[in-house]
């Protein structure tokens, strides 16, 4: 009766197994192949938010662990360099030109996310008289000597500190995060006082302003297209997430209408969400589905 007992303990425990590593293998299978991990450079604009955050849930869904690592533009092209990161989805061209050339044997070109991004120096519409940069010079106290732009390190603020030595302006540049530039225009702009602060497309700035881009005709700031780069390694680190991203593409008024949306409060992810569902024929194209 003992060795009974003893041989159907034996049993039970060998089913009780079983069934685990059954249930084990179909909650993997459920939760997709783990394929490692990516690392996306998010650079503190708006632009770079809607379109990294749709990329993200993409390639969660496809078995990708996805991280996002805050950066400046000079720390995220170093950083793609060395392969401390894999993916920048919001690089502009010709604006970021220099640090492609500077890395290019360790960096490439994936994609382009879209064109027609204008960039430059902006001023209400109520400024009358000046369409153009060079329509700036003699009128610089009208601007308390001053424009406004983003932050040490980007790119459009060493263009804009080369535009006002070559055209020989009055004009100091004071440099802050995206938000406090922003913060200090629209201060101007509540009283109706001319101001000078730097632009892109896309922003809601050009929603929620009524505001305009000057020509620039020292050729500083031309139209951009915004690309995806990628570390040299990311196709052999992990090629299905390198075919979709060569895939990629997002418009430019599609990103605009989901920045408004996250600064009107909405979850970053939901507002990325919505735009897979609603333009899930353009994700299968971009995944060769």
């Amino acid at each position: 009766m003992k060795k009974f007992l003893i041989m159907l303990m034996m049993v039970s425990l060998i089913v009780l197994a079983a069934c685990g590593s059954s249930d084990e293998a179909e909650g993997s299978e459920e939760g997709g192949e783990d394929k490692g991990t990516i690392s996306f450079a998010v650079t503190p604009w708006t632009s770079t938010v809607p379109p990294t955050k749709v990329a993200k849930i993409i390639l969660e869904d496809m078995g990708y662990e996805v991280e996002e690592t805050q950066a400046d533009v000079s720390s995220t092209f170093v950083g793609l360099s060395r392969g401390d990161l894999d993916v920048f989805i919001d690089s502009w061209m010709p604006a970021h030109e220099l640090q492609f050339e500077e890395y290019e044997d360790s960096i490439e070109m994936v994609a382009t996310s879209y064109e027609d991004a204008d960039s430059g120096l902006v001023i209400p519409t109520y400024v009358e008289g000046i369409e153009k940069v060079s329509d700036l010079k003699g009128r610089e106290d009208e601007f308390n000597n001053k424009i406004y732009g983003i932050e040490e390190g980007a790119s459009a603020t060493e263009m804009m500190r080369d535009l006002i030595e070559e055209a020989d302006l009055d004009l100091e540049l004071i440099t802050s995060s995206e938000g406090g530039m922003l913060a200090q225009a629209q201060k101007e702009m509540n009283s109706d006082n001319p101001v000078i602060f730097y632009g892109w497309r896309p922003h809601t700035m050009f929603n929620k302003y009524d505001i305009e881009v000057i020509e620039d005709d020292y050729g500083y700031f031309e139209t951009s297209s915004v690309h995806v780069l990628a570390n040299n390694g990311l196709k052999d680190k992990a090629p299905d997430a390198y075919e979709f991203l060569q895939n990629w593409s997002i418009p430019l008024e599609d990103v605009e209408e989901m920045i408004v949306k996250i600064e009107d409060g909405q979850d970053e992810e939901e507002v990325a969400q919505e735009w897979i569902d609603e333009h899930q024929d353009q994700v299968d194209n971009m995944l060769n589905n």
